[in-house]
């Protein structure tokens, strides 16, 4: 449990944030609800007994206001195109370290072409994408890795039995089709490229019980940004099960239910990351509830260790070049069982 520190979360009545905002009061810290919409903030904070400080991203002085004493702050608000980079500057003015929960792969793109030697310099900490998509993979993808300075290859495949989406993620989701031109994005060569012809469909062998499974291959998430930020491998590709692809697609697919007292869905995953050498392999399995109930202890747990020095780097940095990956993963099992098998 943490001593009462201060931490700020900005879209902290959203979907995730609230999960986000329950982790962080359970955990020991006060958080400090703040984000666009004052009646949700006055209504969450009636429900929660939290303070609320309401704050646009286009008020650099709301903003200033609403981190004032905050130890940290998390953005959980999308679309982080337009959140990441004004929330970004007020915790660098208030000289506090800065965490989302962005699977954008243009907005976390920018956060580390805009901030990367400004936060270094400062010695701030700034985290993108400490969420399921991009900041688990990549603890998962660096934990497999083991001593392996470099890979030719890392593979991320994603067996989620369904997804229904929020309403943050589809309006995140459009920002991004508008930004690449409707064009799909791939990581390989060691770089991101655009493509125009559609993504196959595979067959992943998941382990057991799930099994073989069609899968979409290059189904790209924000994988793709936060594992070649600090690892060698030019060939990053990420996998989705058929039919969660096609729940996000669709555009009736309802928004999670709720299903227990702690307000997760009935949403299953297991995560299968295979890293290749040459004819060496090594993998992480990884397997969980609810991909937006588990980024709230992914994202604490990143909190709590910055805030009490556990952590390896300064700038922007993803979690698997800040964190010691294996602990950090282990410290997850109340929440997420994962399997190395080097």
């Amino acid at each position: 449990m943490r001593s009462g520190q201060t931490v700020a979360v900005f879209g902290a009545y959203g979907h995730t944030g609230r999960f986000v905002v329950a982790e962080l009061a359970e955990r020991g810290f006060l958080p400090v609800l703040t984000g666009r919409d004052a009646e949700k903030l006055k209504t969450m904070a009636y429900e929660t007994g939290w303070e609320a400080r309401s704050a646009s991203v286009d008020d650099p002085a709301a903003l200033d206001r609403a981190l004032a004493g905050a130890a940290a702050v998390i953005n959980c608000a999308g679309p982080f195109a337009t959140t990441a980079g004004p929330v970004i500057e007020a915790a660098l003015r208030a000289g506090i370290p800065y965490l989302d929960v962005a699977a954008e792969i243009e907005a976390n793109v920018d956060t580390f072409a805009h901030f990367a030697g400004r936060a270094r310099d400062a010695g701030a900490v700034i985290v993108p994408a400490m969420a399921f998509f991009g900041g688990f993979g990549d603890l998962l993808t660096t934990a497999a890795m083991g001593d392996w300075t470099e890979a030719d290859e890392a593979h991320i495949a994603y067996g989620l039995n369904s997804w229904h989406p929020t309403a943050g993620t589809r309006s995140a989701g459009a920002v991004s089709r508008q930004r690449r031109g409707g064009r799909r994005i791939v990581f390989t060569g060691g770089r991101l490229q655009h493509r125009e012809d559609a993504p196959p469909t595979l067959e992943w062998a998941f382990p057991d019980p799930m099994g073989a499974r069609a899968v979409i291959g290059e189904f790209t998430m924000a994988d793709v940004v936060t594992v070649p930020s600090h690892l060698s491998v030019p060939e990053v590709r990420t996998y989705m099960t058929v039919e969660a692809a096609q729940d996000i697609a669709a555009p009736d697919t309802p928004t999670p239910a709720a299903v227990d007292d702690r307000g997760r869905s009935s949403q299953t995953f297991l995560v299968d990351v295979v890293v290749r050498s040459g004819d060496d392999e090594r993998r992480a399995v990884a397997r969980g509830q609810d991909i937006y109930a588990v980024t709230a202890p992914l994202v604490v747990e990143a909190v709590d260790r910055v805030l009490t020095g556990r952590s390896k780097a300064v700038g922007v940095v993803s979690a698997g070049e800040i964190f010691d990956a294996p602990d950090f993963l282990r410290a997850l099992s109340p929440h997420i069982t994962v399997e190395l098998r080097p």
